[in-house]
């Protein structure tokens, strides 16, 4: 198990910087829980790229639904991430809330459109938010209660966010998450998204989006005084949203300014420091 304890944490290292970062504000006995949480995270992610097609992609899925609830022990004990995630379901009994994590993926697969903003919020909550709160689970335990609201919430804006910094890819991959009721509304159209054109409407579009995720971060604020102390590293990334979403409101959709290395390992350990920095 220290092999794949291991392999989980230079995968999240490499592939997750910001998480990594963050726990390594957690207690040293719980890091390994956290890689192996996390480097699950980035293979179903990748799920998309790797399997290219929709089918594959599904069985992919589906191999880890069964890993998930025990019925592939054989196979799991040889890969490394699924090895170390068994002994985090085992220990912290989150499988039923990785089922929901791993249905929400199957969008990934496909390339049908994302259709109201309440579809991408939902799909943010299956994901992102619970990818906190299973975080919060496994650093405080049967006190992680607390940490649902600010968890929601947080998870939305992140996911969000995260939509806006991947828009160039998706777009080029022919994917949109972003939802058509924005497109609609401002007369942005899809196939000029695909094409890579700018445009005012695009703009106002993205600004919608923008607001979404603030209204989310200020909910973050409101609820932060209920998070339990020992769940904060599941919250720290969370620190990025803020900064980001201001840069997001400077470039151009096609080519967000990205904040560099240093700074987010800077805006992480201030987060640490100061939980009100979270959402700040």
């Amino acid at each position: 198990m220290q092999d794949a304890s291991a392999y989980c944490a230079e995968l999240v290292r490499a592939a997750d910087r910001d998480r990594y970062i963050a726990t390594l504000f957690a207690p040293a006995e719980l890091r390994g829980a956290l890689h192996a949480l996390y480097a699950f995270n980035i293979e179903v992610t990748r799920v998309r790229e790797t399997a290219r097609e929709p089918l594959p992609g599904e069985i992919r899925l589906q191999w880890w639904r069964d890993v998930v609830n025990g019925e592939r022990a054989g196979e799991a004990s040889a890969n490394p991430v699924a090895a170390a995630l068994l002994a985090v379901v085992a220990r912290h009994g989150i499988s039923a809330k990785l089922d929901a994590l791993l249905d929400a993926h199957r969008f990934d697969l496909y390339n049908e459109p994302m259709v109201r903003v309440a579809d991408l919020e939902a799909y943010a909550r299956n994901t992102g938010s619970m990818l906190i709160a299973l975080a919060a689970q496994i650093l405080a335990g049967s006190d992680a209660s607390g940490a649902d609201a600010v968890a929601d919430s947080a998870g939305v804006a992140s996911a969000i966010t995260a939509v806006m910094r991947a828009f160039p890819l998706h777009a080029a991959q022919g994917r949109l998450y972003v939802p058509i009721e924005l497109l609609s509304r401002h007369g942005a159209v899809p196939q000029d998204i695909f094409a890579g054109h700018p445009s005012a409407a695009l703009n106002k579009v993205f600004a919608d989006l923008r607001d979404v995720a603030r209204q989310h971060l200020q909910a973050v604020q409101q609820h932060l005084a209920a998070l339990p102390r020992e769940a904060l590293p599941a919250l720290l990334p969370v620190a990025l949203v803020r900064p980001t979403l201001d840069r997001l409101q400077r470039g151009d959709a096609f080519a967000p300014t990205e904040i560099s290395p240093w700074r987010r390992q800077w805006l992480i350990w201030r987060a640490a420091r100061d939980p009100a920095r979270i959402a700040a």
